[in-house]
């Protein structure tokens, strides 16, 4: 990208992770960017929960800490939080790469491209009584459709927020309730930003349908959808997202 071009990145990963889960993309993208950011979402890391599991509350934290003219990269839970920053603060976010995105992550009658409720349900329930097993699940849950599966899951498991690791259950069971109560299907027209829409076929924790959604209806979206791979391309595919990436930015911006 031309040098005067340049923009901040900031990277928002996926519920239950750490900003490590970043390290390889965030490292590819450095030459592309002006400075790059990855902080930890409210609850994940060292970062501080959030008073309210709202994703309101979540960007009402994020906002004052964004650098201005922004690039935003989010990866699932971090992509619904990118979208809505994108859509509150226009004019702090020049753009946004959305990996593993869905506007609803709950299936119902008029949303098929959902997981169905009785799953998320069992995950909420499951992750206050066991939640190291929940987990576990969820982690297995991102790994199908990907052809690096085995790979896969032991990268996801060294950079998720594990209970034995200090964080704190509640913390995260906030981010997992809201996974289940977003909805943003009918404020997705006023995001006027370009997008980039990266997904695997085989995406079993938000369907690939999702993300053909977000392409025929945000105003201005590009989609690649990216073969043999599943909930988390930014990891085993990682040099097509790095190259799907660049490319946006280039296409955009010069």
């Amino acid at each position: 990208m031309n040098a005067a071009a340049k923009m901040p990145m900031v990277f928002l990963h996926g519920w239950a992770m750490t900003p490590s889960i970043w390290q390889a993309m965030a490292a590819a993208l450095s030459g592309d960017a002006s400075e790059i950011h990855t902080p930890a979402l409210p609850g994940h890391g060292v970062a501080t929960a959030s008073p309210r599991n709202s994703l309101a509350a979540w960007v009402e934290a994020f906002a004052p800490t964004l650098p201005g003219n922004a690039v935003l990269i989010g990866w699932s839970l971090g992509a619904l939080l990118a979208l809505e920053l994108a859509r509150v603060r226009p004019r702090r976010v020049a753009s946004l790469i959305l990996i593993g995105a869905t506007p609803r992550f709950v299936a119902d009658d008029g949303w098929p491209h959902g997981l169905d409720e009785k799953t998320v349900s069992d995950f909420i329930e499951g992750y206050a009584s066991n939640p190291a097993a929940t987990l576990r699940r969820f982690l297995a849950l991102q790994t199908f459709g990907d052809d690096s599966r085995k790979h896969l899951l032991h990268r996801l498991s060294e950079t998720a927020c594990l209970p034995h690791a200090g964080q704190t259950p509640q913390a995260l069971a906030d981010g997992l309730r809201i996974l289940a109560d977003t909805d943003l299907r009918a404020e997705l027209a006023a995001i006027e930003q370009p997008v980039c829409l990266i997904h695997g076929d085989g995406d079993a924790l938000m369907p690939p349908d999702a993300a053909r959604w977000l392409a025929n209806t945000l105003p201005r979206a590009r989609l690649n959808i990216l073969k043999n791979r599943g909930h988390a391309p930014l990891i085993s595919a990682c040099d097509e997202c790095v190259a799907a990436a660049r490319a946006h930015l280039h296409a955009e911006f010069g």
